[in-house]
C-alpha cells in the first residue's frame, strides 16, 4: 500500500456527509481538521473515502505504541471475555492491582507509592487537587500560565492556556495563582537564561508569596514538565529542580502533570526524569491505555486519603483499560521504544533545523524525544505569533496526507508513534516542509 495515498481531497463526500450530521447532533468541541477517520494501524489512518495519512498526532499523544497494536487488542478482546466492569473502587481484582503496582515502580522519586485510577487527564488532576488538599490541609495551589490541566471544574482552575476554556465558567475552583512559565522563546521579563538566575522561578518567593499567596495556605506547586496545550514549551534545565524546593522549603507538595508528556513520549517513562526531581503526586492518562480511557494519579503514600470515601468513582481501573496499560507497558518497554523516541526525536528535530533555517516562519523549534513542535512566526525577528500561517499548514499538510495538530498560539505540535518506521516519519516531514514552503511563499 502507497502512503499516503489521496484519492479525493479531503474532506471527500463520504466525510462531509458525516461532518454535516456531527455538526447537528455533537456538542461543539475542540476539532481542528476535518478528518473522519474509518481506521487506524500503526502510524497510518484511512479515512471513510479510502484516503490513507501519515499520522503526526496519535490521537493526541494517546497511541504511543501506534494504533491497534496486536498485543494491545489481544489484551483487550481477552479481558472482555473474562469481564469487562466490577467497580475497582469498590472491589477487588488483580488486573488493577498490577498496573498499580507497575506505575508505582516506574514513577520518579525514592519513597513508596499508592494509585489512584480515573478515566481522563482532567480526573487525574482532580484526584491530584483533591490528594493535595486532603494531605497538607492547604486550601491554595499555585500553577502556570499557558497551563492546560483539563474542564472539569476543579482541574479548570489550573488551566491557563486559553480564555475560550475558562470563558462563562466562572467562578471555577477558588485558590489558585497564576504565574509565567519558563517560556525562554517568549520571556514575559524580557530577560536571557541562564543570565537570568531563573528569575521566573524566584519571582514566586520574591514577589508572589510577599502578596497574594500565603506559603502557610499553598497546597500544591502543579506544572507541566513540559508545557502541552500551552505549544510544547521546554522549560530550562534547573527549573523544575527550583520549583521543587521552593514548593518543599514551604511545606507544600510538587505535583506532575505528564497526561501529554509521560509514557515515553520524550524518551524518558516520565518527562520529570530528565530532571533530578521527584513529584510529590504525578498524574498521567492518554496513552497509558492506548486508546482505552484510563487516568491515573500517582503519589507518596503518607499523602493517602485517611478515610474510606474521600475520594472515589465508578468507573476508574475499569479492568480492560487496567489491561491495555499492562499491555502498553509490555511493548513500550519490551520494544525498547523510550530508546527509539529519543533516537526518532533526534532524527525529527534535524531535520526541523533543516527547514528552519530556510524558512523564516519557522520561530522556534523545540521539543524532547517524540514530543516535538515549531512555533509559527510571521518573520523570524519580530516573533509575531502566525496562528493563521500555522492552521493554513495544518491544513494543507492534511491535503498532502500528513495529520498534524495546533497547540499554543502558533506552534504545531509533532507526535508520532514511538515505533514509528522512520521512513514513513522521514515521508511525513516532506511533506511537512512542502506545505511549509508553500506558506512561507
Amino acid at each position: 500500500m502507497t502512503v499516503p495515498s489521496i484519492k479525493v481531497p479531503p474532506p471527500g463526500p463520504r466525510a462531509k456527509k458525516i461532518l454535516a450530521r456531527d455538526e447537528k447532533w455533537l456538542a461543539t468541541s475542540t476539532k481542528t481538521s476535518p478528518l473522519v477517520v474509518e481506521r487506524a494501524s500503526g502510524s497510518t489512518v484511512t479515512d471513510v473515502d479510502g484516503n490513507v495519512y501519515i499520522d503526526f498526532t496519535c490521537g493526541v499523544s494517546v497511541t504511543n505504541v501506534g494504533h491497534a497494536h496486536p498485543a494491545v487488542t489481544k489484551a483487550i478482546r481477552e479481558q472482555t471475555e473474562k469481564f469487562t466492569h466490577f467497580a475497582g473502587t469498590d472491589f477487588y481484582y488483580d488486573v488493577q492491582t498490577q498496573l498499580a503496582e507497575r506505575l508505582a515502580a516506574l514513577a520518579p522519586g525514592d519513597f513508596r507509592k499508592k494509585v489512584f485510577f480515573s478515566n481522563s487527564g482532567t480526573e487525574a488532576m482532580e484526584a491530584a487537587i483533591k490528594v493535595a488538599r486532603w494531605s497538607t490541609e492547604r486550601p491554595m495551589f499555585l500553577a502556570f500560565l499557558n497551563a492546560f490541566h483539563g474542564r472539569t471544574m476543579g482541574s479548570l482552575s489550573l488551566t491557563a492556556s486559553k480564555t475560550v476554556q475558562r470563558a462563562r465558567f466562572f467562578p471555577t475552583m477558588p485558590g489558585t495563582v497564576h504565574v509565567p512559565y519558563a517560556y525562554c522563546y517568549r520571556c514575559p521579563y524580557q530577560l536571557t537564561y541562564p543570565e537570568c538566575d531563573l528569575y521566573c522561578a524566584n519571582v514566586i518567593e520574591d514577589l508572589y508569596m510577599k502578596t497574594v499567596l500565603p506559603p502557610d495556605d499553598l497546597a500544591a506547586i502543579v506544572f507541566e514538565p513540559i508545557q502541552g496545550e500551552g505549544g510544547y514549551v521546554v522549560p530550562p534545565k534547573g527549573w523544575v529542580e527550583r520549583i521543587e524546593k521552593i514548593a518543599h522549603e514551604h511545606g507544600a507538595l510538587l505535583a506532575a502533570d505528564e497526561v501529554q508528556s509521560g509514557m515515553g513520549r520524550t524518551g524518558k517513562m516520565f518527562a520529570v526524569q530528565h530532571t533530578k526531581a521527584a513529584p510529590d503526586i504525578l498524574s498521567m492518562a492518554k496513552a497509558l491505555g492506548s486508546g482505552i480511557p484510563i487516568g491515573a494519579t500517582i503519589f507518596d503514600e503518607r499523602l493517602d486519603f485517611g478515610e474510606k470515601g474521600a475520594h472515589s468513582n465508578t468507573f476508574g481501573g475499569n479492568p480492560v483499560a487496567c489491561a491495555a496499560g499492562l499491555a502498553t507497558l509490555d511493548i513500550l518497554e519490551g520494544d525498547r521504544l523510550l530508546d527509539n523516541a529519543t533516537r526518532l526525536g533526534a532524527r525529527m528535530r534535524a531535520r526541523l533545523d533543516e527547514m528552519k533555517a530556510k524558512y523564516a516562519i519557522m520561530g522556534d523549534n523545540r521539543g524532547v524525544g517524540l514530543m516535538q513542535a515549531t512555533e509559527f512566526v510571521e518573520d523570524g525577528k519580530a516573533k509575531a505569533p502566525a496562528p493563521k500561517v500555522r492552521d493554513a499548514i495544518v491544513q494543507d499538510a492534511l491535503k498532502g496526507g500528513l495529520v498534524l495538530l495546533p497547540a499554543g498560539a502558533s506552534a504545531i505540535r509533532y507526535i508520532p508513534a514511538l515505533n514509528m518506521p522512520d521512513d514513513l516519519l522521514d515521508k511525513g516531514l516532506e511533506i511537512l516542509e512542502a506545505t511549509i514552503r508553500r506558506a512561507a511563499s
